[in-house]
């Protein structure tokens, strides 16, 4: 039977970690990596039994330089990246336990001559939440969670997509039962420190793009656009036009930073 490691990475993340525990506690390991927290964090972890590893945090403020680092850590073949305010379903579960079985059957036969490439990589989609309301316009919301330890790679930039040296599939956006459960409900003052923080940790991925004045005008408006309209931000009421209008505040705060950048 295929083995997976559930491996999250962690900072004062003592909130929402009790109840991510309990939901990944079928798992044949958890990996806790750890930047130091000075909170109750790994409290938590030692009392669910965790193995914990330590990433100094260092100037780092984003997870993502510690990703690879966590993720060599683990001890099994498949590796399940859970943020430490998501939840994941029995029926993720499940699924999961089928889909790495499948792959190695598949793995096994082709080593016997047969052409069938398995998936080594699953984007599993994402529930949020906004104004304690379920946001239409940030679902499926995929993310590359699930993979074979050997085939990934994670780049160190803010919103990374890691990279697989195979191919991957989607879960079905319908099945909803297999969304991770997205704990954290930002308010607005959240969301505008993270666009702070995160657009300056971007800098580095879009360092040599170049974008004209219409840029300022057009980006934010669709990327407003696609999250109210397109995605279906209207059926959420006003937290949808609201969370609309944050999404397309990010775009122009991104601009204006490499503007700002290329200036100095």
């Amino acid at each position: 039977m295929a083995k997976i490691s559930v491996v999250i990475n962690t900072y004062n993340a003592e909130q929402h970690l009790e109840r991510v525990l309990q939901a990944v506690a079928g798992f044949d390991e958890v990996v806790i990596c750890d930047m130091e927290s000075t909170d109750s964090t790994l409290d938590i972890a030692r009392a669910h039994g965790c193995r914990i590893v330590t990433f100094e945090r260092g100037e780092h403020r984003i997870v993502e330089p510690a990703r690879q680092f966590a993720i060599e850590q683990a001890a099994h073949p498949w590796v399940l990246v859970v943020d430490a305010d998501e939840l994941v379903t029995p029926a993720l579960r499940e699924h999961l336990y089928a889909f790495a079985a499948r792959a190695e059957a598949v793995t096994a036969f082709s080593h016997e001559g047969d052409e069938t490439v398995a998936p080594l990589g699953l984007f599993i989609p994402r529930k949020n939440y906004f104004m304690g309301r379920f946001m239409h316009c940030h679902y499926p919301d995929y993310i590359l969670r699930f993979f074979r330890k050997d085939v990934v790679t994670w780049p160190p930039y803010v919103h990374a997509i890691p990279q697989i040296d195979g191919p991957t599939v989607r879960l079905p956006r319908h099945q909803k039962e297999l969304a991770f459960e997205h704990l954290a409900n930002d308010g607005v003052s959240d969301i505008l420190r993270k666009t702070n923080q995160y657009t300056d940790s971007e800098l580095m991925k879009k360092r040599g793009k170049r974008y004209g004045l219409l840029a300022f005008l057009w980006r934010p408006f669709f990327r407003w656009f696609k999250a109210y309209v397109l995605k279906g931000g209207f059926r959420d009421g006003l937290p949808g036009l609201i969370r609309a209008c944050l999404e397309g505040h990010y775009q122009f705060i991104m601009l204006a930073k490499m503007a700002e950048e290329r200036r100095a």
